[in-house]
């Protein structure tokens, strides 16, 4: 369905309005960008996971043909002010405690993770570039390593040693008095999840362009967060925010890891200022997956007290983020949020849960797709499923009578420290969701073949249950301009990721304005267009972004309206708006050219303090085989409460693309490093990546039973809720398949080696 008539487009199936440029081969992405006298540039990074810098000898780099600078932490250090080398901020919810912990824009005095770089080489090609990188030669003196969050506790080897400890900051998430609470069952057990991350379409890159006359910086290839970049950029480059514009192109997925400030968006940058021509750089697929952030990597320890009835009681432990070998802009976000969220859409009067971050020589980790809110679904819902079934109740009834009720909305959840930051579910019948995955998932079928063993593999079906967070950010800003031929451009600050903005924003725009979308262009995401902006992150582009075009829109027309009324000297209720701007003002109609002509402009903004909460429930029936550990995944079925949905069609895309990459975190992508800190997954070889083949099954439906009324579209975000869920209620089904078994789960990924070892001790028995 492509309605296009007004007032009908918000909830409609609208086909998305940037997809033919895309398919096309007509998108423009940061390789795609060419500007005269480009040079090319290339990163030269360390060998070593742990040591100290002696040097950085690029006399034979330097001195061949072709190449026109290699820069150091020396020629930084001599190029600004003050003779230092900059550090990289944290973006999300920075404290005092991270800073002695940022990372340097290039390495400087040590070296502390496989990666870490050393060096930018700028000549006339890029392959140049890379032959020139393997002539420098860097004296490191190699140390021992931090391989894991234990020793990273231990404190015997120290990655700050000014700070004598690698853990930075440890938060605190608490509710009631969890510490002392008792009652009849009590379970105490350990999880943990393997370290993966995003792995975008299309790896990060960027071109610089220094105008010397001017003074003034231009950045293509920005994403995720502009603005914020801009201001980060012009700190460290000793620069003016308003003399740095970062330009957005097409991105190839985001997933919250592209974008963010890494070392390459100062160093580019840098090198073009110092050479007064435009440099590009392109990551290749190791620098990728060893340089971008890396994330999901905890472990835990927690405890559930509950009623003999199963009522849950209590909920209590500690968690510890493996955070590699720096405090980066987002990777303060991960530990917290499992603290804070691990309670989810359960009504637990009692929480107090311990969530340190362990600094090891592994790559940085920062934000990605459900940060903390994936692993937190995982190590609650095993304790669950394993508390029911020793307590003998359904797994289904369990989480039935302990969800958060309607009645109780809004719904207070543990409050984390360091900033204190209290935080409340907003509205919902989590009920109703949870009824309506039983019932489409076809539960009561499945719940029969539990653990049975049919045709030489084991059968197993779980339901669980999951909240999404969305509306981070405050705030967002949009502009409206009424064009010479009457059509509408609309400026915003949010940015476009692969998600559909362009779409949604029109949709809600058109509908306002009774304009026919086709009218409407959007404009979003560089920093040449708005002040100020806040981009897409936290599921918040629909809410807050779209909520500022809403408002922006309704400013419009009363600005119409006005500027009539002036014009013929009547009072603004006789002028009338229709369908396509068609004004009729004391009974003479303003035709689109006449209404062009008046340059009528607004700004708009919208607010709000209060995150929004999607929530939902998930089935996963899988098999497992005992001789060989394959899990076979036959049916996968997610719902989810959004809110107000804008496109059912982009919805649905973002609930089975967020499923699909969570299986891929469940079943194949492992970070992999050896104890020396090696990176083991520099190709697709060895990380590895689903394909459209592995999960076939995949079933999602939305729905928008309970609007928001944090903001005036109700709309909650929909980007992660699909892969929140994935890691527990796929661990749970093949739990439930081996239940005969007595194999119980306790860690990701479920590879066919790891459930075959399993499965093989458990024949074994004791010793």
């Amino acid at each position: 369905m492509t309605s296009m008539e007004s007032g009908k487009l918000v909830g409609s199936y609208i086909p998305r309005v940037e997809d033919y440029r895309l398919l096309s081969g007509t998108g423009c992405f940061v390789d795609d960008v060419h500007l005269p006298g480009m040079l090319h540039a290339a990163i030269l990074r360390s060998p070593v996971a742990h040591g100290r810098l002696k040097s950085v000898d690029t006399a034979e780099a330097s001195a061949m043909p072709g190449v026109h600078a290699v820069y150091t932490h020396v020629d930084v250090q001599a190029a600004l002010e003050g003779g230092g080398v900059p550090k990289m901020p944290l973006r999300l919810s920075p404290i005092p405690e991270h800073e002695p912990f940022e990372q340097r824009v290039v390495a400087w005095d040590k070296i502390r993770y496989v990666g870490e770089p050393l060096a930018i080489v700028v000549a006339d090609s890029a392959a140049l570039a890379e032959d020139a990188a393997e002539r420098i030669v860097a004296d490191i003196e190699e140390l021992p390593v931090v391989p894991d969050c234990a020793a990273s506790i231990r404190g015997d080897v120290l990655l700050f040693e000014s700070e004598g400890s690698n853990v930075p900051v440890t938060y605190t998430a608490q509710k009631g008095d969890a510490r002392s609470a008792t009652g009849a069952y009590v379970r105490r057990a350990r999880f943990s999840t393997q370290r993966h991350s995003a792995v975008t379409m299309e790896a990060r890159g960027l071109v610089a362009s220094w105008d010397g006359e001017r003074r003034h910086m231009t950045v293509y290839g920005a994403a995720k967060v502009p603005f914020a970049t801009r201001r980060t950029l012009a700190s460290t480059l000793g620069l003016p925010a308003e003399s740095v514009d970062m330009i957005e192109v097409d991105v190839g997925g985001g997933f919250g890891v592209r974008g963010e400030f890494y070392p390459e968006d100062f160093l580019v940058p840098f090198a073009s200022m110092r050479l007064g021509r435009p440099v590009k750089w392109i990551e290749d697929r190791l620098e990728n997956l060893l340089g971008s952030n890396h994330s999901r990597q905890m472990e835990c320890e927690l405890e559930i007290v509950c009623e003999r009835d199963g009522r849950i009681l209590a909920l209590r432990g500690t968690i510890l983020t493996d955070s590699g070998a720096y405090m980066r802009s987002s990777g303060a976000v991960p530990p917290r949020n499992v603290a804070q969220f691990l309670s989810g859409p359960y009504d637990i009067p009692h929480v107090h849960i311990e969530s340190s971050a362990c600094l090891t020589n592994k790559g940085p980790v920062g934000t990605y797709r459900g940060p903390g809110r994936f692993e937190a679904d995982y190590f609650r819902e095993r304790l669950m499923d394993i508390a029911a079934e020793e307590m003998g109740i359904d797994q289904v009834e369990f989480r039935r009578m302990n969800l958060v009720r309607s009645n109780q909305m809004p719904y207070p959840l543990a409050t984390l420290d360091k900033p204190c930051k209290p935080e409340n579910l907003d509205s919902g019948d989590y009920a109703i969701a949870l009824e309506r995955c039983l019932k489409d998932f076809g539960w009561e079928e499945k719940r029969s073949k539990q653990g049975c063993l049919i045709d030489g593999v084991y059968h197993g079906a779980a339901v669980t249950c999951f909240i999404e967070g969305g509306g981070g950010g405050i705030r967002e800003c949009a502009r409206l301009e009424l064009e010479a031929d009457a059509s509408v451009t609309i400026y915003v600050g949010s940015t476009n990721l692969g998600q559909g903005l362009l779409t949604i924003l029109t949709q809600i725009a058109a509908d306002e304005l009774e304009m026919p979308m086709h009218r409407i262009r959007v404009l979003h995401g560089s920093t040449i267009y708005l002040p100020q902006g806040f981009g897409s992150f936290h599921s918040r582009s629909t809410a807050l972004g779209g909520s500022a075009v809403l408002l922006g829109a309704r400013k419009l027309r009363q600005a119409i309206i006005d500027r009539c009324a002036d014009r013929f000297g009547c009072p603004s209720d006789q002028i009338r708006i229709g369908p396509g701007l068609e004004v009729v003002a004391a009974g003479a109609k303003i035709g689109p050219e006449e209404l062009g002509k008046m340059e009528i402009k607004v700004d708009s903004e919208f607010a709000s303090h209060d995150h929004t909460y999607a929530y939902g429930a998930a089935g996963a029936y899988v098999t497992v085989d005992p001789d060989t550990g394959k899990v076979t995944l036959l049916d996968y079925f997610g719902v989810e409460d959004i809110g107000r949905i804008i496109n059912p069609l982009t919805a649905k895309g973002q609930a089975i693309g967020g499923i699909a990459q969570g299986l891929g975190g469940v079943f194949l992508e492992h970070l992999a490093y050896d104890e020396t800190c090696q990176f083991q997954a520099g190709t697709f070889a060895d990380y590895m990546t689903p394909t459209a083949t592995d999960f076939p099954v995949i079933r999602a439906i939305e729905l928008e039973n309970s609007p928001t009324p944090h903001n005036p579209l109700g709309a909650k975000g929909c980007g992660e809720g699909g892969i929140v869920p994935v890691g527990a209620v796929v661990a749970n089904a093949v739990a439930s398949a081996l239940r005969g078994l007595g194999v119980r789960p306790d860690s990701l990924p479920l590879t066919p080696v790891r459930i075959w070892r399993m499965i093989q001790e458990s024949r074994q028995g004791p010793g």
